[in-house]
């Protein structure tokens, strides 16, 4: 990784400004090093292109017209050299057009001036925080990829909720905490338990799963208990349970909301003391296994139905990670489409089209990543001698679903469409944290009295926990 993709949510994050007027440099650069960035200044294109280019920053705040190119070079440049660099525009001659050229370049945000310091600091700070979890996802592909190549093909995306969900892995990994991962169908619940094991301490041991759901109570009692032999009709020989093959592992139990009520006594026994004896047996064994859970609904929903055991949950709850549908995942699916193109397209060259791609992203893929790696490969099989993979054999041909029409040219104000993007932006933030509003906040580098007008503003003031 390049010393511009080194971490940078904390302080010491490098930030390029770029302006000529000397009292914004100073006092914007100020405000910057006093919320522990570092902050190098420039004054003409010129300085601002070789500062790219020698130190590297975290984020780039440039003014539009400055002398040289001004700072439309500036970001262009920027974006050769890295792709993923934020980059901010200030201007004092606002355009629409203007604003649509910068942001068509690939500007993070674009700034009217005057401005109140404070509002760029926030946006710098929230641009160098998804940068350094950006970062710390990119480093933990790599790790898991040198250890299971395919591994990371379940665990790519960009996204702040899948950057959410890599932070969560990343810390609870080395820790022996119980997990549960909750997800619907498809969304990779099993790939994520596999990254834990695979980032713990446990790594070099055995990882063992198994699906509740995909047994009947009796046979599932024999599967995770194992049996001696003559414990039941065609039991001919001795046979060692999913808790023995875990020993000094990891246990990963998907769908443990279809668990059998009186399979849940004897599974939180086990959690509880580390041991159980086989069907048949009476000799009392000892594992040392770490255990992962997967539900695809509301474990607690399930508790207050009398699915499920209060107590069972309690001590499978310990440290929740939730993974986001696909539908809830901007920007993800394309993404994924390209790595799945790449497994399955036995290596030629697929393509796809921009509309193919944007009728990918606005399908509500109800079957998740699973549903979407069933397309390709659908598509590819049926491509025949082209090297495009087309529309109508990548999606449904039932146009109820939302997005199935092509937009219709209509060329909105610019306020409208900037509202509505920072709406769904705050919307996907509150979804990440569950709807706690201080977490929101600093997610999004602001603070709460601002969040909370927007909220007032946007119509998403919806009474959630502070």
């Amino acid at each position: 990784m390049t010393t511009s993709r080194r971490a940078a949510q904390g302080s010491g994050a490098r930030v390029l400004l770029a302006d000529d007027e000397p009292g914004i440099a100073l006092t914007l650069g100020d405000a910057l090093e006093e919320r522990g960035f570092s902050v190098r200044t420039v004054r003409d294109t010129a300085a601002a292109l070789a500062a790219l280019e020698e130190w590297q920053p975290d984020v780039v705040v440039s003014d539009i017209r400055m002398p040289g190119a001004g700072g439309l070079a500036v970001l262009r440049r920027s974006r050769e050299l890295d792709p993923e660099r934020p980059v901010l525009l200030m201007t004092g001659y606002a355009t629409i057009d203007q604003a649509v050229e910068a942001m068509q370049a690939g500007a993070l945000n674009y700034v009217q001036k005057p401005f109140r310091n404070e509002s760029v600091v926030g946006l710098v700070a929230q641009a160098a925080r998804v940068r350094g979890l950006e970062a710390e996802n990119e480093r933990l592909r790599e790790r898991l990829s040198s250890t299971d190549a395919g591994l990371s093909q379940e665990l790519i995306g960009r996204s702040q909720a899948m950057l959410t969900v890599f932070e969560r892995i990343r810390t609870v990994a080395p820790t022996e905490a119980t997990v549960l991962i909750q997800g619907e169908s498809g969304t990779g619940k099993e790939r994520v338990a596999q990254a834990i094991h695979k980032l713990s301490a446990r790594s070099s041991g055995p990882f063992v799963a198994l699906s509740c759901a995909a047994l009947p109570e009796s046979l599932l009692e024999a599967e995770l208990f194992g049996h001696e032999r003559g414990a039941f009709t065609d039991a001919h020989k001795e046979r060692r349970g999913r808790f023995e093959l875990a020993d000094h592992g990891t246990l990963f139990l998907d769908d443990i909301d279809d668990m059998p009520r009186a399979m849940q006594v004897k599974f939180l026994r086990v959690l509880q003391e580390r041991s159980f004896e086989r069907l048949g047996g009476e000799t009392t064994r000892h594992v040392d296994i770490r255990v992962i859970a997967a539900t695809k609904v509301p474990l607690r929903d399930e508790v207050r139905a009398g699915r499920f055991r209060e107590d069972l949950y309690y001590r499978i709850h310990v440290v929740p990670v939730l993974l986001p549908p696909l539908r809830e995942r901007a920007g993800d699916v394309q993404l994924l489409a390209e790595h799945l193109i790449q497994r399955h397209g036995a290596g030629q060259a697929w393509k796809l089209s921009d509309a193919t791609v944007t009728a990918l992203e606005r399908y509500p893929w109800p079957g998740n990543v699973r549903e979407l790696e069933n397309a390709i490969q659908r598509a590819i099989a049926l491509a025949g001698p082209e090297h495009e993979l087309r529309r109508e054999h990548l999606l449904p041909l039932d146009t109820r679903w939302r997005g199935a029409t092509e937009p219709s040219g209509e060329v909105r104000p610019l306020a409208e469409v900037l509202r509505e993007t920072e709406r769904a932006h705050i919307a996907r933030a509150l979804a990440s944290t569950g709807g706690h509003r201080t977490q929101t906040a600093e997610l999004l580098g602001i603070s709460r009295k601002v969040l909370w007008e927007k909220l007032r503003d946007l119509g998403l003031d919806d009474g959630k926990k502070e």
